[in-house]
């Protein structure tokens, strides 16, 4: 069953994981100053995604991700957003911009963004209640969204 639901999610053209993999722990400084450990999470659908401000693509799916957050986040849903970028002071003159309500983590060395092998611009990685990396979405492209509301709404009824 489980090999069907990969085989139809893969033709759907979502990027699943054929054998799920615990999501590597890690703990990054927040834009409120407290210190945010993944493993804490446990119980809730995790949304991490990597970004920075001069990604176009980023930058443009940022709103959209603080909709998808709003949305979900009483039904045991969490989003992070983990700038990449040595120097925070254009992602925190972005977020001044923009207003997102979701929890922006800062990785000025890229620790956590090597551990989790990102390789593109955004990245985004989907974790299911129980730690385990799900999905990876690599790169965005308008609509994408709708893919990620899926494998929301998948996550969180399992």
């Amino acid at each position: 069953m489980r090999l069907v639901r990969i085989l139809l999610l893969a033709t759907l053209g979502f990027t699943a994981m054929a054998h799920a993999e615990t999501a590597p722990d890690f703990t990054l400084k927040s834009d409120s100053g407290e210190n945010i450990r993944l493993e804490e999470q446990r119980g809730k659908v995790v949304m991490i995604n990597f970004w920075a401000s001069w990604c176009a693509p980023c930058r443009k799916e940022m709103p959209l991700l603080d909709d998808l957050y709003d949305r979900y986040k009483d039904a045991g849903f969490t989003l992070f957003g983990v700038n990449v970028e040595q120097d925070p002071a254009a992602a925190k003159k972005f977020l001044e911009d923009v207003g997102v309500s979701f929890p922006i983590l800062y990785d000025p060395e890229s620790d956590v963004s090597r551990t989790y092998q990102v390789s593109a611009m955004p990245t985004t990685v989907m974790v299911d209640r129980d730690g385990e990396v799900r999905y990876v979405n690599r790169g965005y492209k308008e609509g994408d969204e709708e893919k990620y509301r899926k494998q929301i709404r998948e996550l969180i009824r399992e």
